[in-house]
């Protein structure tokens, strides 16, 4: 695919972040940030193991966690990860902070996303689980730039005057909304399935974009259903990836979506650029 940059830019193709490009990024006093599901529950557990069962995905590990000491917990825990201690802005954010997407989608917790656009105005759309009172499972805020501030705003709203960044997953910004443990995920994907986790305006949006994969790890099942149910209606995409080999099930959704897997390292790639 040529004129990625170009593409990015324009909103033809949108950048989908995941937590791999969080590898190598450590905090100020030196601990690593959460890449992968393995450092995800060490850091959910006070860097302590779980059982191999619970180990095999964090979602797992989170489920157990809350538990044994409840939901809020996993929330506070969470927000603790990111928010406790400063890091530098992981490269990924910094090439897009650069360019600000027209639209880009980033499954990371953190309010890493929300800093490539501090300083314009944009909508941004957070995930939401276990909620009472409809079935939408999505926040949708306007940014407002005097004041810094997310606003909530009203869903139909939404539109594409201004760049959109849509967390799925949640954020640590403006509320602590996190989808973290299975029971968050089944929630969440039960109703994107119906329809109620994207906004209707992304819906009619979304349609036959193209995707640039970063630090998406397709060989667990949640996150290939997760990405499943947001682009439905692609058009094609790439993956890029380091990993030496890929698994049945990792090969199966790039070939079936029409994606081109680019066997690099992410910020190799973006600097190529």
């Amino acid at each position: 695919m040529e004129n990625i940059k170009e593409k990015i830019i324009s909103g033809e193709l949108v950048p989908f972040l995941g937590m791999g490009v969080f590898e190598g990024v450590k905090s100020t006093d030196g601990v690593q940030l959460p890449f992968d599901s393995d450092s995800m529950v060490l850091a959910l557990n006070n860097g302590r193991a779980m059982s191999a069962r619970l180990m095999y995905e964090y979602t797992r590990a989170a489920m157990s966690l809350e538990q044994r000491k409840g939901r809020e917990f996993i929330i506070q825990m969470t927000n603790h990860i990111y928010s406790s201690k400063e890091y530098e802005l992981p490269y990924v954010y910094q090439f897009l902070k650069e360019i600000k997407p027209k639209y880009m989608i980033d499954t990371n917790l953190d309010d890493s996303g929300c800093k490539i656009y501090e300083d314009v105005e944009h909508f941004m759309v957070t995930g939401v689980s276990r909620v009472m009172g409809g079935y939408d499972r999505f926040i949708v805020y306007k940014y407002d730039l005097p004041t810094k501030t997310y606003n909530k705003i009203e869903k139909d709203e939404l539109n594409d005057s201004i760049p959109i960044l849509f967390k799925p997953m949640g954020s640590t910004i403006p509320d602590m909304d996190f989808i973290v443990s299975d029971a968050d995920f089944v929630d969440w994907l039960t109703e994107a399935m119906g329809g109620y986790a994207i906004p209707p305006f992304l819906k009619g949006y979304k349609q036959g974009k193209s995707y640039l994969f970063l630090g998406i790890d397709f060989s667990r099942d949640t996150y290939r259903m997760v990405a499943n149910e947001i682009t439905l209606g692609l058009d094609t995409g790439i993956v890029v990836s380091n990993k030496e080999e890929h698994s049945k099930k990792e090969n199966k959704f790039i070939s079936t979506h029409n994606l081109e897997l680019v066997q690099e390292d992410t910020n190799s790639f973006l600097k190529a650029l």
